[in-house]
């Protein structure tokens, strides 16, 4: 018969197995909700580390640092491409302005810990906690491990600082920009005018360009049999297609069997009444023009049952960046290709005619496999599913990146180290080899699911192994810091997102539905992202989300190196 006693020695001989149990425990923790409310993976994943921890387990110090290194270069990887795509001129606007958004995040921190008097691992936790950044805990650890007057900090009251104000820190932020942010401009009235307005402006026409078609909707191939006097005379797919157009309605013709015997299809292929033809386009388009063309043909495999793919293709050609969609959709090459999304930085944002596409975009081209071809070539490379990553490019980004910033480029005044530590390093390693897949495809990469993994299990085992090595000295250091720092980790969350509406609105002159998402960008706040979304009913605020999430990521991390100096 097992005993607690049995069962606490055994995870203390199986620390990793005692790792994995936090990290299963606090994902099936994290993704329950009250309302808007929850507490996400991040801190469950704590929560349930310090629980473990009161069974005084030690874990290794290489383990949490292999894990950490690794969530920081994928981060970097990840928005590498909109992070240098933001230091071009047309991007310059939403960078400094995340960059002044993460400067009032600093600042505010830095002025609420100096006021309350707290020490350096207090502030470092408090800047974690309130601006929702879980990696300042490891690059401040990393900090203050090199300082020889910080050796004897008490560094387990970090995560409790972290803890302890990441509650507000992401259910607060959501609600100020989802609910209070669009009062502050005006309105909710008038930002969803202005988001409506931008979507206009940029989305004009689009409903009649070929090749376009909403997330949102279907892309349907259906079958039909040419019985409209229309085609009495013999009219070319292109005559067809053209027609189409012209009555704003995207339609493609895709294959055509005249006298029972499936033809090859050419623009020049003509359309006599009878000829059963297979179409596609938006769902709306094709369902609309059923009756005009004639019945439709169902349970005809021979004719309806062919291969259809869809594509994710890289932007990196310089035909295809940095140009409108409308003009892009126009091109011979993108004839029977439609859009189906868009993903920049990992977000998906809306496919408007007046929107650029920028290098490292994801499309997902849908089409026929040779249509899909022909395009992808001319707009950057294919992108497929696969299970390998390139882990020379992983491996090496690591290792030089460490090494370069963290030892190479490293200087003192005095006795304090001036660098932005490995942590920092493996940062911007990740962000120059995100940059660079999305150059030149050549050099290998990494999958979207290993990307993923490499965030949410480097960053959560990382925490793990923090909850779990601080979980016997948690609630001392809870007592220490007392329900006062709630308080104080709002008026930090909240001070840098109100005035960055105000910034937004009156210096940058952001659209106002642009603006909430270029605050929740410049914060990384994906909830907020959410929550200004479903307030305004629209899609635009994440077309400011990308450029500044790539800002604020970077900055954000690298203020755990700044608030360990400041404050030291």
């Amino acid at each position: 018969m097992f005993t607690g006693t049995d069962i606490i020695d055994f995870f203390q001989k199986n620390a990793a197995l005692a790792v994995f149990f936090t990290v299963a425990a606090g994902f099936w923790l994290g993704k329950f909700r009250y309302k808007s409310f929850s507490l996400g993976t991040v801190t469950s994943v704590l929560l349930i580390g310090v629980l473990v921890g009161q069974m005084k387990i030690e874990i290794p110090e290489p383990a949490k640092t292999l894990f950490f290194l690794m969530f920081l270069f994928a981060v970097g990887y990840a928005v590498g491409p909109q992070f240098f795509r933001g230091l071009k001129k047309d991007g310059l606007p939403q960078v400094g302005f995340a960059a002044t958004v993460c400067l009032l995040c600093l600042g505010s921190v830095w002025l609420c810990a100096t006021i309350m008097g707290y020490d350096t691992a207090q502030a470092a936790g408090l800047l974690a906690g309130s601006q929702t950044m879980s990696a300042v805990i490891g690059a401040a650890t990393d900090t203050i491990h090199q300082i020889p007057s910080l050796k004897n900090l008490d560094l387990s009251v970090m995560p409790v600082c972290y803890a302890v104000t990441y509650i507000f820190g992401t259910a607060g932020s959501a609600w100020i920009l989802g609910t209070l942010g669009p009062r502050l401009l005006g309105g909710v009235n008038k930002v969803k005018e202005a988001a409506r307005e931008l979507e206009a402006r940029l989305g004009e026409d689009m409903s009649a360009m070929p090749g376009f078609s909403p997330a949102a909707r279907a892309i349907v191939f259906r079958a039909f049999s040419a019985d409209n006097e229309w085609f009495s005379p013999g009219r070319t797919i292109h005559e067809f297609e053209e027609y189409m157009q012209k009555q704003g309605k995207q339609m493609f013709v895709e294959r055509i069997r005249q006298k029972g015997i499936l033809k090859k299809i050419t623009p020049r292929t003509r359309i006599h009444p009878g000829d059963q033809i297979v179409v596609s386009g938006r769902r709306q388009f094709v369902i609309e023009e059923e009756t005009w063309i004639g019945r439709e043909i169902v349970d005809d495999n021979g004719l309806i049952n062919f291969a259809v793919e869809k594509r994710p293709v890289v932007v990196n050609k310089k035909g295809a960046a940095h140009i409108p969609i409308q003009k892009l959709l126009k091109q011979d090459y993108m004839h029977g290709v439609s859009i189906g999304s868009i993903r920049r930085a990992g977000v998906e944002i809306p496919v408007l005619g007046g929107g650029k596409l920028d290098p490292g975009d994801r499309l997902e081209l849908v089409g026929l496999k040779q249509d899909i071809d022909r395009a992808a070539e001319h707009i950057g490379f294919s992108d497929p599913a696969t299970e390998r990553s390139s882990m020379t490019l992983v491996g090496l980004g690591i290792a030089l990146g460490g090494l370069l910033f963290g030892w190479l480029l490293a200087t003192r005044i005095g006795s304090v180290p001036l660098s932005l530590t490995v942590s920092g390093g493996v940062l911007i390693a990740g962000l120059v080899c995100g940059w660079l897949r999305a150059k030149r495809p050549t050099l290998g990469g990494i999958p979207e699911p290993a990307v993923w993994f490499m965030n949410n299990a480097g960053l959560n085992v990382f925490i793990a192994i923090v909850g779990i090595s601080t979980g016997p000295s948690f609630v001392k250091g809870f007592q220490e810091v007392g329900w006062s720092l709630f308080i104080v980790g709002a008026v930090a969350t909240s001070l840098p997102l109100v005035l960055g509406l105000f910034i937004g609105k009156y210096l940058f002159r952001f659209n106002d539905a642009l603006n909430l998402g270029c605050v929740a960008g410049a914060r990384t706040t994906t909830a907020a992202l959410g929550a200004v979304e479903e307030t305004l009913e629209s899609s635009v605020p994440a077309m400011g989300y990308t450029v500044t999430y790539a800002i604020g990521n970077t900055l954000l991390i690298i203020w755990g190196v700044v608030i360990v100096l400041l404050m030291s």
